[in-house]
């Protein structure tokens, strides 16, 4: 069973870098987050999971149920009792026939809570059956720390959210165009109403993108944003921030610069090896470039998943099998590996005395650190 021992040492190939990273900018926010948007990675974070009340930033689930399931371009005739809703408004009047779309501008852009009303009825039989839409939205999405009581974001003690679901939210929601388009404008003229922003961002914010703000004496501010650069998109949240602009500047700064995108494996790199039954030693290398949003020299670790057991090295360039790719503890990805090539100059146990901490130890353990084996670099 010697060979077995063997090929558990090709488990595990580490590509091990020093982790070094810039202090994260200070913030004045009871709740803050900063997150890539394409991976998912959470670059700052504070509070995040912390339950909060969340004021208009409910508008952005009340949008994306909305455009999940009506017609943006059809007209829907305003109810009474969309109409003298409480808080913010756009002064609806009933009877009059306005687009979803319309609606939607006058609730994501001029935080109208008539709108949102106008809206949830337009989805739905009444508002408490649309807020049930909106909780199974939020339990779709893996939303655990998020529930809902209305469309608009009054204040209520089953209405909360927190950063962390927020920043999830906005991921999945600007995914949709014409969300996306929503929340990127400045201003508009439906009729003759005139609806401008209120996210000062898209106007000081390089690449500012959305999303929504928020504001209740018990909420205090709160702020949803999004931003772009040289093709990379980055989502902010902050609850209950009296300095929130600045902050999310500083937010975005610091990941931008910090966290650029990175090649972390080029295709056709070496990444690990396996012990053949044959005697020979079989190099695996990456069939493709694998990036992520990660700070300059970060830990970044190949752990070979499979081969488990190779009898004899592949023919060159073919597939071999796949590699998790992890930095620090987090998956972020796998990697297909192909066969290098073989080499029948294997060393013994005493040769090699990784391989005999592989002998002793439990079976598919990681090798310790610091060696240059292994595809560790």
């Amino acid at each position: 069973m010697k060979w077995l021992y063997r090929t558990a040492a090709a488990f595990s190939a580490a590509v091990l870098f020093l982790s070094v990273c810039a202090a994260a900018p200070s913030d004045s926010a009871k709740c803050a987050i900063l997150m890539d948007a394409d991976t998912g990675r959470i670059l700052y974070a504070k509070r995040s999971d912390e339950r909060s009340l969340i004021a208009s930033t409910t508008k952005i689930m009340t949008a994306i149920v909305v455009l999940e399931h009506c017609d943006p371009e059809e007209k829907y005739e305003i109810p009474p009792e969309a109409t003298g809703v409480e808080g913010s408004s756009v002064y609806l009047q009933a009877g009059e026939r306005l687009k979803i779309r319309d609606l939607l501008y006058g609730m994501m852009l001029h935080s109208g809570n008539d709108a949102a009303a106008a809206l949830a009825l337009a989805c739905s039989d009444s508002v408490p059956e649309f807020v049930d839409l909106m909780n199974l939205k939020a339990q779709q999405l893996g939303l655990h720390n998020t529930h809902f009581e209305n469309p608009s974001g009054l204040d209520g003690e089953e209405h909360y959210s927190t950063a962390a679901d927020l920043a999830r939210l906005t991921r999945y929601a600007l995914k949709n165009p014409d969300f996306a388009e929503i929340v990127s404008t400045k201003s508009i003229r439906i009729g003759e109403r005139s609806f401008t922003n209120h996210n000062k961002l898209l106007w000081s914010l390089d690449g500012a993108i959305g999303v929504k703000t928020g504001y209740t004496k018990a909420a205090g501010r709160i702020l949803v944003s999004a931003a772009e650069r040289n093709g990379r998109r980055l989502i902010a949240v902050t609850i209950s921030d009296g300095n929130d602009w600045q902050d999310h500047k500083n937010l975005y700064d610091y990941g931008f610069a910090q966290y650029p995108e990175r090649v972390l494996i080029s295709a056709g790199e070496d990444v690990g090896w396996v012990d053949c039954i044959d005697g020979s030693r079989a190099y695996l290398t990456a069939g493709e470039e694998i990036s992520y949003p990660a700070y300059e020299n970060e830990n970044v670790r190949v752990t070979v998943v499979y081969p488990k057991i190779c009898f004899a090295p592949g023919t060159a360039g073919t597939p071999a099998g796949h590699g998790l790719v992890t930095i620090g503890d987090r998956e972020i990805g796998t990697v297909t590996l192909l066969w290098k090539g073989r080499t029948d100059d294997v060393r013994t146990d005493t040769e090699d005395p990784l391989r005999a901490w592989h002998r002793l130890a439990p079976h598919g353990r990681e090798a310790p650190a610091g060696r240059q084996d292994h595809g560790e670099r």
